[in-house]
């Protein structure tokens, strides 16, 4: 059975479907490994301007990769965040970040949807 222009939407769709389940939960585990190697960070923002002061070069790089996690994660729950398009169900940089830590399967799968949406890798 060969693929056609016709094809290839549908197919994105399914591909967007399956994917955003399986890199939002990869993207969920590395903030999860993230955030139990940094001490705990408060909600206050006056306190959490003090926690981020008080980190050094290494917990703040991690603290900013937890952020930008975080706001995918959101992102791929229908909470749209900040620097990514509302529309966009599979931002390249969620894409970006499940790169090198999802199952060979979904690996697969990344690949081909990006192939299928002409997304291009870093």
């Amino acid at each position: 059975m060969s693929t056609t222009a016709r094809d290839i939407p549908q197919r994105a769709e399914q591909l967007v479907g399956l994917l955003r389940v399986a890199v939002r939960q990869t993207l969920v585990e590395r903030a999860d490994t993230i955030r139990r190697s940094l001490p705990p960070r408060p909600a206050d923002a006056q306190d959490r301007h003090a926690w981020l002061c008080s980190l050094d070069d290494d917990q703040a790089r991690r603290a900013a990769l937890l952020d930008r996690l975080d706001a995918l994660c959101g992102h791929l729950a229908d909470r749209p965040a900040l620097g990514y398009a509302p529309g966009d169900p599979l931002p390249a940089a969620a894409l970006e970040e499940a790169d090198g830590f999802t199952s060979e399967t979904t690996a697969a799968l990344i690949a081909e949807y990006r192939a299928q949406c002409g997304v291009s890798t870093r």
